[in-house]
């Protein structure tokens, strides 16, 4: 299909736009429940078995930018052990994200520690098991540009009509990245584990609680914007083999608002061995420069459960006017998910997310 001009103005608008909030807002995943260290600190711990890596990559708007595409990496690891002589646990973690963003190469370095306890409120035979997880996270970030990738008016030849790289910018911001700056978040989760195996869970979090100053100049204050978010979902059987996992994600920060909300159809052969496939259909809808909502894509996913191991595959299709410039193709992820069995074998403690 061929780009008319018009399209390019309107994706070159939507850009810059995007842009003059990147710097307060942070990257996402349309698998937000198999990234769950990125969506709540509240989730450290919250799975069957005795410590979870997972790593997750986003690539959007190949089709546009390339080579140069907005690309997202995390990875995290989590231990968790138990409390006492009832289902309580305690638990710790690691985690980084590193994302790039644009023809500038924006980037966002973050690490972070953190910790939850995890509370069985009530459960016994016959009856329904009640948890409820408190965490936090402590960590550094840093940002920054690649500056020999960008230039202004300063540099502008007007006899070749061509920026010349090598003459000075007159940028007193150049080549400096931001400073290192503190990060707090922290989150609750409360979930229940039926007499069926089925769950259901309600959650809430809140990142960047001490609003750290990521500006590039020193007598400057651009802070980050606190985000916070809510999310339920659970999963619900239908018969031996088969359950729905249906989600909703809600969240904020600053100007910008997104919900997400779909369903997940997922098949077990219920072995030993187990071997489970998902597959589903997600909607993602978000604020348009603050005024109005739109639905910004329509995500699908497939996903590979095999014994400890679970990929997923996703593709985000693009429905907002975007699809004029970008033909809806939006972005692709990938995550991947590796739970350590534990010492002894339960029936389901943790819910499926």
């Amino acid at each position: 299909m061929k780009i008319s001009t018009q399209s390019i103005v309107l994706f070159a608008l939507f850009f810059l736009t995007y842009c003059s909030n990147l710097q307060a807002q942070d990257p996402r995943f349309s698998q937000y429940y198999a990234s769950p260290w990125n969506l709540n600190p509240a989730m450290t711990g919250v799975f069957n078995g005795s410590w979870r890596a997972t790593a997750n990559y986003r690539d959007q708007w190949g089709s546009i930018i390339s080579p140069v595409p907005f690309r997202t990496y995390s990875t995290a690891f989590e231990q968790r052990v138990q409390v006492g002589v009832r289902d309580d646990y305690a638990s710790f973690g690691i985690g980084a994200m590193h994302d790039e963003a644009g023809t500038a190469r924006f980037l966002q370095n973050r690490i972070h520690l953190g910790g939850a306890f995890l509370k069985q409120l009530s459960g016994g035979r016959q009856q329904a098991d009640h948890y409820l997880s408190a965490g936090a996270q402590v960590g550094f970030g840093q940002n920054s540009i690649d500056w020999g990738k960008v230039w202004f008016s300063r540099q502008f030849d007007n006899t070749t009509e061509t920026p010349d790289f090598s003459a000075p910018s007159g940028e007193p911001m150049a080549n400096s990245p931001s400073k290192g700056w503190l990060d707090f978040n922290a989150g609750l989760l409360w979930y229940v584990v039926l007499e069926n195996n089925g769950t259901f869970y309600l959650g809430g979090a809140m990142h960047h609680l001490n609003k750290p100053n990521i500006s590039f100049i020193e007598d400057d204050a651009e802070t980050l914007y606190v985000r916070w978010s809510a999310h339920a979902g659970g999963e619900f059987p239908l018969n031996h083999n088969i359950s729905l996992l249906p989600g909703a994600l809600v969240m904020k920060q600053g100007p910008a608002f997104e919900t997400d909300l779909g369903l997940n159809l997922r098949y077990s052969n219920n072995d030993l061995n187990e071997l489970a496939l998902r597959a589903g259909a997600w909607l993602r809808v978000g604020n348009k420069l603050d005024k109005q909502f739109q639905a910004d894509a329509v995500t699908l996913v497939g996903m590979l459960e095999l014994n400890r191991c679970m990929l997923g595959l996703s593709y985000d299709v693009t429905v907002s006017k975007l699809t004029q410039a970008n033909n809806s193709r939006g972005a692709f992820e990938l995550s991947l998910t590796y739970f350590h069995p534990g010492e002894r074998k339960t029936r389901v403690q943790c819910p499926n997310f």
